[in-house]
């Protein structure tokens, strides 16, 4: 499975910006699409994740201000992300996984979002 992540870049606080992300191989058993981020010194954090079912997941910090979407035909996840603050300022990473199989779990290049203040 391979990621495409595009979007990102530098923001004004309160400002928006949109991630999207492109899966491409053995994507059948994958059912949960997201974006994680991790920002300078800290570990790894969830953001949103989608099911193919569009059951959806938010951290509470983003909560109200992301909205995750997924095209299931075109295998895309997008992140809208408004309302940005200084602390969203991170690198982004989309995720493919599979629910049932563990071991298919993907990820993709990171994307910088940096949002000043």
């Amino acid at each position: 499975v391979q990621l495409q992540a595009s979007g990102g870049g530098l923001v004004q606080a309160g400002g928006s910006l949109r991630l999207s992300c492109a899966a491409s191989g053995s994507i059948v058993s994958i059912n949960r699409m997201g974006w994680y981020r991790q920002a300078p010194g800290k570990q790894r954090e969830l953001v949103a994740t989608i099911t193919r079912g569009v059951y959806t997941n938010y951290a509470d910090s983003v909560e109200g201000r992301f909205t995750i979407s997924r095209d299931n035909a075109k295998n895309t996840v997008d992140l809208q992300m408004n309302s940005l603050k200084p602390e969203d300022t991170a690198v982004y990473y989309c995720n493919a996984a599979s629910t049932t199989y563990i071991d298919m779990n993907y990820w993709g290049k990171g994307t910088l979002v940096t949002v000043s203040s």
